[in-house]
């Protein structure tokens, strides 16, 4: 780390994704940077996130491999789901990332100031009794796992926080919420044997996606016996030493072992110093311009305080273009349409650009055309066992807009998608690319065949 000093180029408030990767770079731009973290650097996604819940979900499919392999003439038995042995290999991949991290830090000689960092002026960060001054300040204190009005966090009641310390597996569980985070936890508890109900208020699981997305992800789910409730709103939970037991506004009942709230995260903003500065906020979030300016002095925002898809991989693309601003470098504003989303749950769900409802308010109903191409015509897929589909969402005689898929591991393919959607491109320039056989990447390929009008190994 540099030597300790209170003068920098750039104060980071908050060590996760978009935070990080802000000082990251500006240390890789000759930039000076203090980076303030409370906890652990890596934040919410490294420690309570995305990585430990993708490693249980990898736990959760080595079970039903396991539990599965008859079907593929391999006759293996599942045993036992062993949490403590599940979450040590859990733990192991955070450390192995955390200590990586510290390291990248450490060799980009940004300093690490520990503890609650507060905005005391436009130029000034207070840590302790510490007065950090920086030319340049960047927020990026990330989110928390919120609740509902009323809706108290104790005992038998958790959120994400909560579950990913479990060392037991719930004979039943009760979801509150059908979206990213409700739903891989769904995936992952059913897997290891759990009785899972998820509550949803809106129409559809993953109610963010493509509508056409969603239900084929409802019928998925409803074949794997995960049951769901959609288009009620809670409306209580009591607890005792038997378990849960949910009410909905309908009068519906629902008994089990635990109540998980998934029902989204909250930027963790209050008690900063942020308004008081005359930072914008609205609901708590950050409010800034398209180049993440909050319109104070030299002050940025980044991650999940700003409104938006919360995904680790947003703040990591907005921690880079903040840091590369205040150098000058003037990189192109990050559209939020052209970042890909991925449910790492079994089948996943993964997507980039609009939907096609979204799509026909911008282009008009007769200006969109969509494709759909069933993986049953994908020789990888068969290979293994997995169902489902891309769609694709095309401007009419213009380019590709939008690309929607579900099946087991298509959240690798969506790299593909980006690209396709943020470069613009008609289906004939990706029909003309070759994507090797057999691999789930040629559904992506076979997709663009048809909607260019050749199919190859479809019905179109």
């Amino acid at each position: 780390m540099a030597e300790t000093g209170t003068a920098f180029d750039i104060v980071v408030l908050g060590g996760g994704s978009g935070g990080y990767a802000a000082a990251l770079r500006a240390a890789e731009l000759g930039k000076t940077v203090a980076l303030v973290e409370a906890d652990k650097v890596g934040g919410t996604c490294l420690h309570r996130g995305c990585i430990p819940t993708k490693a249980l979900l990898h736990a959760a499919e080595v079970a039903d491999t396991a539990r599965e392999g008859a079907s593929f003439g391999v006759h293996t038995h599942l045993e036992r789901v062993d949490m403590a042995g599940v979450n040590q290999y859990k733990d192991s991949v955070i450390g192995r990332l955390y200590k990586g991290l510290q390291g990248l830090i450490k060799s980009r000689k940004i300093e690490v100031v520990e503890g609650w960092g507060t905005l005391t002026g436009p130029h000034t960060v207070q840590v302790g009794d510490r007065t950090l001054t920086g030319e340049h300040i960047v927020l990026g204190t990330g989110s928390y796992a919120r609740s509902l009005p009323g809706l108290e966090i104790g005992g038998r009641v958790i959120t994400s926080d909560q579950a990913l310390q479990m060392d037991w597996v719930p004979r039943s569980a009760i979801i509150l919420g059908g979206g990213v985070i409700g739903s891989e936890f769904a995936s992952v508890w059913k897997s290891f044997g759990a009785d899972v109900t998820i509550i949803e208020a809106l129409p559809h699981l993953v109610p963010n996606e493509d509508e056409a997305l969603s239900k084929a992800f409802e019928r998925a789910f409803r074949k794997r016996g995960i049951a769901f409730n959609l288009g009620v709103r809670f409306q209580g939970v009591t607890q005792d030493d038997d378990g849960v037991h949910v009410t909905l506004e309908d009068g519906k009942t629902f008994d089990a072992d635990v109540l998980l709230v998934a029902v989204g995260r909250g930027p963790s903003t209050s008690g900063l110093g942020y308004e008081e500065q005359g930072i914008t906020l609205d609901r708590g979030f950050v409010i800034t311009n398209e180049r993440l300016h909050t319109g104070v002095a030299n002050i940025y925002a980044v991650g999940d305080i700003v409104p938006g898809l919360q995904l680790a991989h947003r703040g990591f693309q907005q921690g880079i273009f903040v840091a590369e601003e205040i150098a000058g470098l003037n990189p192109p504003a990050i559209v939020e349409s052209g970042i890909p989303r991925v449910t790492y749950s079994e089948p996943e769900v993964a997507s980039v650009g609009v939907t096609e409802a979204k799509a026909k308010e911008i282009y008009g109903a007769d200006g969109v055309e969509t494709l759909e191409y069933n993986l049953g015509g994908n020789g990888k897929s068969q290979i293994l066992a997995t169902q489902g589909f891309v769609k694709l969402v095309r401007q009419k005689d213009g380019p590709v807009v939008g690309v929607h898929m579900i099946g087991a591991r298509v959240g690798e393919l969506i790299g593909e998608g980006q690209l396709i959607v943020n470069w613009e491109a008609y289906p004939e320039d990706v029909a003309a690319l070759v994507h090797a056989h057999p691999t789930q990447n040629e559904a992506l390929g076979e997709a663009f065949l048809a909607l260019a009008g050749k199919p190859l190994h479809a019905h179109n």
